[in-house]
Formats: structure tokens, C-alpha cells, sequence
């Protein structure tokens, strides 16, 4: 694909994302990844419903913009690191939905509940350690407790979701925001029983080995 198709590509994860209320007005951003030494990322503080495809800015692992007319959102450092630390990640989406950020405010950790967000996040998400939005701080706090899973909580921010694919981050955010309200409505229940490790590395070597048509 060229660039028009990458940056329509990001147009329509933005409208996605508004469409399914996981942001509010100009928060949170959407990168893909062109290739090992560039990505397209959302602009800063503009709308989401008057974006066009030449507003989607291009820049480098070294965070320098490429040939844009508009800046890049400010967390375009974090995505520039998720980048570099995770080969393997193709877009990063940068969500704000309601649940998610609840367990973000009150900076804890979203535990291996349920089998879903096993298979598809990893063994339970990790808050990052505060630090200010667009720092570098904050970056290296993020990649940190993200480590090898798909999706961390910035403190009293958000989450941040990744994926191989557009499609599966947001794949990603979606079991996240489930994850986090079920385990909210399990707590007013009673006790949340989390999965042990043991059995959350069976889960993920079914996945991977064993489901669907493999």
C-alpha cells in the first residue's frame, strides 16, 4: 500500500474510534506503522470528523515529520518507542473509554480474569507509572509495563492498545473496556478470581498452536 492508503486506513480507525465512544473531542490518536523506519500518526488537536488523508502526518523513528503540513499528536514519542521495542507491532491506538480510564484514575491493574482478555491481551494489563502526556517520561513508563502484552494503562490518562494490524488493536481496546467494566460489575457482586499463571499459559498456547484453522 502507498501512503494515501495507510492514511485512510488511520481515517477510518478515528472514526471508528469516536463512533464507539472510546475518545472524547481531540483526545487520544492512532498510528500505523509503514515500515521499520516510519509511521503515520493522527495530528495534533484537530477533530476527527473533519480529518482528510493529507492530515495525517508522516514521521520517523527519529521523530523528525516527513513532507506534513500538520504536527503530529503529542504522543507521537510514545508510539515512535512502542515502535522500536516492539517489532512485532504494526498500530498503536490510544483510546479514553470510560472503564479503561476508571482502573487508569484509580491506577491499577486490570487482572487475568477472564479468558478473553488472556488470549487476546496477554496475562492482565499493567498501569504505567504517571508521568506528564507527550514526555518521554511517559513513554518509557508505558513501554515498560507494556512489555510484551498488547495493551497498557497510562495513570490517570487512558490506555493505550496494539496490534499487528489496525483491526487487531482495536480488537485489543474492545476486550480491554469489556474487561474493565465486567470486572467493576463483578466487584459489586463479589470477588473477582483471577486466572492463574499456570492456566494463562495453557490459554495462550492454545491460541496460538491449536485455534481455528490451523
Amino acid at each position: 500500500m502507498n501512503r494515501e492508503d495507510f492514511a485512510g486506513l488511520v481515517l477510518d480507525a478515528c472514526r471508528r474510534m469516536e463512533e464507539r465512544g472510546m475518545t472524547v473531542g481531540t483526545w487520544g490518536n492512532i498510528s500505523v506503522r509503514i515500515d521499520n523506519e516510519s509511521f503515520l500518526i493522527t495530528p495534533s488537536g484537530m477533530s476527527y470528523g473533519c480529518l482528510k488523508t493529507e492530515d495525517i502526518v508522516l514521521a520517523d523513528m527519529k521523530g523528525f515529520v516527513i513532507d506534513s503540513k500538520r504536527k503530529p499528536s503529542i504522543e507521537h514519542g510514545l508510539h515512535r518507542m512502542i515502535y522500536k521495542y516492539r517489532p512485532d507491532v504494526g498500530a498503536v491506538i490510544h483510546t479514553h473509554p470510560q472503564y479503561s480510564t476508571a482502573f487508569a484514575i484509580a491506577r491499577k491493574d486490570v487482572p487475568a480474569v477472564s479468558e478473553e482478555l488472556v488470549q487476546i491481551i496477554g496475562e492482565g494489563v499493567k498501569c504505567a507509572k504517571y508521568a506528564l502526556p507527550g514526555t518521554e517520561e511517559l513513554a518509557i513508563n508505558a513501554v515498560e509495563a507494556l512489555g510484551n502484552n498488547n495493551a497498557v494503562l497510562l495513570a490517570n490518562h487512558g490506555a493505550v492498545c496494539v496490534g499487528s494490524t489496525l483491526g487487531d488493536a482495536f480488537k485489543v481496546a474492545e476486550v480491554l473496556e469489556k474487561s474493565a467494566k465486567t470486572i467493576i460489575m463483578a466487584t459489586i457482586i463479589g470477588t473477582p478470581q483471577v486466572i492463574s499463571h499456570e492456566e494463562c499459559l495453557k490459554m495462550q498456547d492454545f491460541v496460538r498452536n491449536h485455534y481455528g484453522q490451523k
